[in-house]
């Protein structure tokens, strides 16, 4: 009897110690994870995700995902394994109803077999090759004997900034970088990737771009939403030099300067900027007084000869500003309220042209004031219609502006019949410059030519949808009406 309740007290003891020791549902949780392709970060399926101490041996799916349901909590050392990978190992904790998550990046196993890519060749441009398109394409040439898949990487210095540009993943031997820019030299170099083993880099070349163009011609294009401004040359070859998705307009060149200066928006303002002829060096010339009045699209600025003054409207006010943005200046006000929405400023600097109009752009009145703001000269007014497209000639003794001559006016600021005229400040007289201009057409935006042989404006029909064109006419001269540019608007020619 006393041996058999010995052996009773011991399993009661037995008992009660495995009940305070049982495992609940409280004391799991689990562990998931993705494992991917070091290299490109493809996800690997059917790799062996495992841990220590054990717990259950799992593989991951077709997006490299895998879970572990059930792991006691504590501290892991999860594993995987894959043929052609290296093996690796993460740290998880797991915590009671917690989820431990780990991401694997397998990288090649290097088989022994396996070489290394041949060394890039690069073929073009050629060493030291000057004169390069912005455009080129970057040519090489490369194998593997393994006949692994082979990805490239380009990196591109320039001998003008410390900027470091690197492509990768690219799948051909030959590439075009995007913005390149003009009279730079560049140092390119090539890597080839097989997965498997490291970078084989080729040698270091150069090449330097050409100079930028010297395009005579500005104008704008509508780009979406924006305008956008391009230069162009007399075969029609074009260059956009301002970003897309910026609205700048009515671009003016000064060629002593070497500038173009330019109206962009700028939140709810419009300000003068300047920029070199290439696009590059933007530099916001006003700030405290804005460039406004009737309608943006129909205001225009002067340059001074020398490049480092501009002239500019605010409603019903003209300023003077130093191109480097100090000195502003009123220089003058209209008496009757009515806003200035065009200037043009004489080579020799003492006569400022101005065509000034109501709110509506109507009422308008085209005359000329001295540097002292006093009116000198009226060229036109009592008008009805549309009035633009002021330039002096380069003595300064005419002075061109179209007029529509049909005298219609409606809120919309149609024109129907805008012709060129020439005011002759010698002679007294205005007359209509014959250019040949077609029933039912608009001849807007004149300019002369930088010997005044020529003028140079933009050309459309009035319904207001046709293509607008730049067109080129030759004083004088029968037949000489030639196209230039189409789809375009704001032409300049300095």
């Amino acid at each position: 009897m006393k041996y058999t309740h010995i052996i009773c007290m011991t399993f009661l003891v037995m008992l009660f110690s495995c009940s305070e020791e049982r495992i609940t549902e409280a004391d799991f949780g689990s562990i998931e994870g993705k494992v991917v392709n070091a290299i490109d970060f493809s996800p690997l399926a059917n790799v062996k995700v495992f841990t220590t101490p054990g717990t259950s041996i799992v593989f991951t799916d077709k997006d490299g995902n895998f879970k572990i349901s059930k792991a006691i909590v504590g501290n892991y050392s999860v594993q995987t394994q894959i043929e052609n990978y290296t093996s690796k190992s993460e740290k998880a904790t797991v915590s009671a109803n917690g989820t431990a998550s780990i991401v694997f990046e397998l990288k090649p196993s290097t088989a022994t077999n396996n070489r290394s890519p041949l060394t890039p060749t690069l073929l073009f441009p050629l060493d030291n090759d000057i004169n390069q398109n912005i455009g080129l394409n970057l040519t090489w040439s490369d194998s593997d004997l393994d006949n692994d898949k082979l990805t490239y990487g380009i990196t591109l210095r320039n001998d003008a900034n410390s900027d470091v540009i690197v492509y990768s993943n690219i799948v051909s031997p030959i590439f075009t970088p995007l913005g390149l820019a003009y009279s730079t030299k560049y140092y390119w170099q090539v890597s080839a990737s097989d997965g498997i083993n490291p970078l084989v880099w080729s040698s270091v070349r150069s090449f330097t771009t050409k100079s930028f163009p010297n395009n005579r011609f500005l104008f704008v294009k509508k780009v979406n939403s924006n305008n956008v401004i391009y230069t162009g040359d007399e075969l029609g070859n074009e260059l956009q030099i301002t970003a897309s998705d910026a609205n700048s307009w009515r671009p003016r060149k000064n060629n002593q300067s070497k500038k173009i200066a330019f109206i962009r928006a700028n939140g709810s303002q419009n300000h003068i900027y300047t920029m070199n002829p290439d696009g590059s060096g933007v530099f916001k010339v006003t700030n405290a007084v804005p460039v406004a009045g009737f309608n943006s699209e129909f205001i225009n600025f002067s340059w001074n000869t020398s490049g480092n003054q501009i002239l500019y409207p605010y409603f019903d006010k003209l300023y003077r500003i130093n191109s480097d943005g100090t000195g502003l200046t009123k220089v003058f006000q209209t008496p009757n309220g009515k806003f200035i929405s065009e200037c043009d400023w004489s080579f020799d600097g003492n006569k400022i042209a101005l065509k000034v109009n109501g709110t509506n752009g109507y009422n308008a009145e085209i005359y000329v004031i001295n540097t002292s703001g006093e009116v000198i000269n009226t060229v036109i007014s009592g008008v009805n219609g549309a009035i633009g497209g002021l330039n002096f000639s380069a003595t300064g003794k005419k002075l061109l502006f179209t007029r529509d001559i049909s005298g219609f006016e409606e809120i919309n600021y149609r024109q129907l019949d805008t012709r060129i005229f020439e005011c002759n400040f010698d002679s007294g007289f205005t007359s209509e410059l014959d250019v040949e201009k077609a029933a039912g057409t608009l001849d807007l935006d004149v300019r002369y030519s930088p010997n005044d042989a020529e003028v140079l404006f933009l050309s459309t029909s009035n319904d207001g949808f046709s293509t607008n064109k730049i067109m080129k006419f030759t004083l004088g001269l029968t037949l000489s009406r030639k196209l230039l540019f189409s789809g375009v608007i704001m032409p300049d020619w300095e």
